[in-house]
């Protein structure tokens, strides 16, 4: 098939008006109103539609793409969305190191009038807050997914062994035995022979 003066499919060109567009500016085949030949009975893109076991959805129940344990293409080799990967300079990454649309500097669109992320903002009634006046997944009352079956904070729980609990089995910044051990990774100077320091001095020194 030809291709037309934008280098597209005359028949798929907007701009030429080619005739597989429809009235609604979309792909005839695509497009919802005109109940195209690609959407489903749930309304969606057939092959993206998980009901429908759309051939973009892999075993996971996740879009291909978008999954990790399938190694998705929207994956980077950081393991996070490439377009989200500081590392990587993603897209949505903007000069100050952020996220674009939760940038102050930047008036992300996320950002609300008292300067917060507008989906946390209590005065804004976000999204991510509860009746309770929390964020959703720190409630316990709203069953939030940042607590556990015995109702704490899942980080913090001994029993669901959290990432903040250490060997010790207290909470790795609370923990005495922790801390002291810390301070004591790095021997004292006094603790070396004349000799050894000499050595390391000279070694350092390189």
């Amino acid at each position: 098939m030809s291709k037309c003066p934008h280098n597209r499919r005359k028949y798929n060109c907007k701009e030429c008006g080619g005739s597989g567009i429809c009235p609604h500016n979309r792909e005839k085949s695509q497009c919802y109103e005109c109940g195209g030949s690609q959407i489903c009975l749930h309304n969606r893109q057939k092959s993206k539609c998980k009901e429908c076991g759309g051939s973009s959805i892999c075993s996971h129940n996740r879009r291909k793409s978008q999954c990790k344990e399938c190694g998705g293409s929207q994956f980077c080799r950081h393991n996070r969305e490439k377009s989200k990967c500081k590392e990587c300079g993603g897209s949505s990454i903007c000069p100050h190191n952020r996220r674009k649309t939760e940038c102050k500097e930047c008036g992300g669109s996320s950002i609300c009038e008292h300067l917060k992320i507008r989906s946390r903002c209590k005065e804004c009634g976000g999204s991510a807050i509860c009746s309770h006046n929390r964020r959703k997944y720190q409630c316990k009352e709203c069953g939030g997914s940042a607590i556990c079956s015995h109702n704490r904070r899942k980080y913090q729980c001994k029993d669901c062994k959290g990432s903040q609990i250490c060997s010790h089995n207290h909470i790795k910044s609370q923990c005495k035995k922790c801390l002291a051990d810390k301070d004591n990774t790095i021997p004292k100077v006094e603790e070396y022979t004349k000799e050894e320091y000499e050595i390391i001095s000279f070694l350092t020194k390189k």
